[in-house]
């Protein structure tokens, strides 16, 4: 059984017993989140398909970790105007641990 849900702005494939990685969300190390923007749920061969989310399904998880991402560089440059910017970014994310899917 798999649900497909939104945070951020992102879909994310949720599995019972997986980990996923979302953009930063306020809760903290250990707490539990329950999501109910589920856009799709599928188990074997049923799926139920939202328009756009799945009424009364939730997603049931735990908050495992806090953390930044890898360091990206950004660089802008322009030729022949001696133009060049050099700017570092590391996203936060929360790291979560799914424990239940409801229908």
């Amino acid at each position: 059984m798999y649900a497909i849900i939104r945070s951020g702005g992102k879909q994310y494939r949720a599995e019972v017993g997986a980990t996923i990685d979302v953009d930063r969300l306020p809760q903290g190390v250990g707490e539990s989140i329950e999501i109910s923007d589920v856009l799709l749920v599928a188990n074997g061969e049923q799926a139920h398909i939202g328009r756009p989310r799945v009424e009364g399904a939730t997603v049931t998880a735990t908050v495992v970790e806090q953390f930044r991402g890898k360091k990206i560089i950004v660089f802008k440059y322009r030729q022949r105007t001696n133009y060049r910017r050099k700017q570092g970014h590391r996203q936060y994310y929360t790291r979560l641990r799914i424990e239940d899917i409801k229908v």
